[in-house]
């Protein structure tokens, strides 16, 4: 639900292309550090109007995207 916000962020940061992201993507596989991470939801949080806490370490697209989409549906 939030894969495409989610990886047109990591392309804009990254310089990569929206079209070799996929759900089983790494974020270490593509640049993606811990302090990417925050800035990264920084931005999703702007994109969608929503805040997003993530207690848990998410190591791929597809998990982040699980995440938000369990998060929104509790607020």
């Amino acid at each position: 639900m939030y894969f495409d916000s989610i990886a047109k962020i990591i392309a804009q940061r990254t310089g990569c292309s929206v079209k070799d992201i996929t759900p089983e993507s790494r974020f270490s596989d593509l640049g993606i550090d811990s302090l990417d991470t925050v800035e990264l939801l920084m931005n999703l949080e702007d994109e969608i109007g929503q805040e997003i806490d993530i207690e848990e370490k998410v190591e791929t697209v597809g998990e982040l995207d699980r995440l938000i989409q369990e998060k929104v549906k509790k607020a």
